[in-house]
């Protein structure tokens, strides 16, 4: 069997060291990817265009997580894929929380990134879900991206995504507990597994052993 090259994509704010717990067959090379500073004013679609640039192989898998789960799905509007997995993420713009589509209206996720600068604590709680500090007391090594132009560019790109229709063939895999992105907003079809928001890096062992199964299969 030929090599199969999955391409994993961080969530908002996160570092690709969440991915260091996982361990799959040979068959699979794992490519990393990190956030990359957004252009003034620029779009998530060409934002998600500059990042295919990254991907250096034909019809790869990619996967993202939280919002990496949403750049991936405009990733894929751009490049041929042969698989696409979000993990503790979004399908539509209706999956989004109520809070995020009041911000919408109300312009008050424009403060957040101010907060977080100040406060590590209020951005691991966004990026990873309620109860991660008391799993992760090295957490803070998750969370490599801080520059507020960034996280101001992510979190508008977010609430902002206007994507109506759910990719056709998308493998969706969410945490029951998930407080980012509460699972009773996700519409099917999607895999439930235990754990939070954080589910990438408290359910490796999950994700070892039936991720490999749930692509080669299809």
């Amino acid at each position: 069997m030929s090599k199969i090259h999955l391409y994993c994509m961080p969530g908002m704010a996160a570092s690709p060291k969440i991915f260091e717990f996982l361990k799959l067959p040979k068959v699979f090379e794992i490519h990393l990817l990190s956030w990359m500073p957004p252009k003034k004013k620029e779009s998530l679609s060409d934002y998600a265009k500059r990042m295919c640039e990254r991907v250096k192989h034909d019809n790869p898998v990619l996967l993202g997580v939280s919002f990496g789960g949403v750049l991936v799905q405009e990733m894929a509007k751009h490049i041929a894929i042969s698989d696409l997995v979000i993990v503790s993420s979004i399908k539509n713009k209706e999956e989004l929380p109520l809070s995020m589509k009041m911000a919408q209206k109300t312009g008050a996720h424009k403060l957040l990134p101010t907060q977080w600068i100040k406060n590590i604590d209020k951005l691991a709680l966004f990026a990873f879900g309620k109860g991660i500090k008391k799993r992760l007391a090295l957490y803070q090594r998750y969370l490599s991206e801080r520059n507020p132009e960034y996280l101001n560019w992510a979190i508008d790109a977010l609430i902002h995504w206007d994507q109506e229709r759910t990719r056709n063939g998308i493998l969706h895999i969410h945490g029951a507990s998930d407080t980012v992105f509460p699972i009773k907003n996700s519409s099917k079809p999607y895999i439930k597994i235990k754990g939070g928001h954080a589910a990438i890096i408290t359910q490796a062992t999950w994700f070892n052993e039936q991720l490999p199964e749930l692509l080669i299969k299809k």
